[in-house]
């Protein structure tokens, strides 16, 4: 990862280190609201029916945690998409306090309930295990579990990463982080090693919490899932 990343992925750890005691990435207590970080609206293109479907499969932050409708990660990539030429549609699968656990439950549901068979699942969980200091083998048992099932039905995966806080210790640590790069290599998934790399670091692009991106934030975000989407999609070169 690139030395802004690492510092990055230190400064959220810091961050929720501090927060861990007051909030978990969100739960299911704390619903949606709009904020008054709006993203700018573009006329957005028709979706056609037959487009390809893109799962964002995830926790608070896929979610959409204290965001308008439109400002979430699935409808801003699903414009980033847009403004490349590349149409898709994507889907909010995002549930605000998942953990590895919750998330492995209910999969199979959102892929048998899906309107179409996904082009690809953008997965994105663990966060709430670590701030609840579940036992990183637990969430590697979970996350591995979600790819293999995703490996069966042959549908391809981009594996967004997070990492421990430093309050857990190295022990920790050092079962924890590796999850993610180890998960993704073992299946083949698309990885982007962290789902808040180049927003955590700027305030102006989180929310109050220092935990959650603002809308300004997820458009951060999605910009940069946005290559690793479009080449996972069917015609990519």
């Amino acid at each position: 990862m690139r030395t802004a990343g690492w510092r990055s992925l230190l400064i959220y750890g810091c961050a929720i280190a501090l927060c861990q005691p007051l909030a978990a990435c969100g739960s299911a207590e704390n619903p949606s609201a709009s904020t008054n970080d709006k993203v700018a609206a573009k006329a957005a293109p028709a979706i056609p029916a037959d487009a390809p479907l893109v799962i964002a499969f995830g926790d608070s932050l896929y979610a959409g945690y204290q965001l308008g409708p439109k400002e979430g990660l699935a409808p801003q990539l699903q414009a980033s998409l847009a403004e490349d030429g590349v149409i898709a549609r994507v889907q909010n699968a995002g549930v605000s306090g998942d953990t590895t656990a919750a998330g492995r439950q209910r999969l199979t549901y959102v892929l048998d309930n899906a309107k179409a068979k996904p082009a690809l699942v953008v997965l994105g969980l663990g966060g709430n295990d670590m701030l609840r200091g579940i036992g990183p083998d637990q969430t590697r048992i979970n996350l591995d579990a979600m790819l293999a099932e995703l490996q069966k039905r042959k549908i391809p995966v981009l594996l967004t990463g997070m990492m421990a806080a430093p309050n857990l210790g190295s022990d920790y640590a050092k079962k924890f982080n590796p999850i993610y790069p180890e998960l993704a290599s073992k299946y083949e998934a698309s990885f982007y090693p962290f789902i808040l790399d180049n927003v955590v670091t700027d305030k102006a692009l989180m929310l109050g919490d220092n935990m959650h991106p603002n809308a300004k934030g997820v458009k951060v975000v999605a910009e940069g899932l946005a290559p690793l989407v479009e080449q996972a999609l069917p015609g990519a070169g």
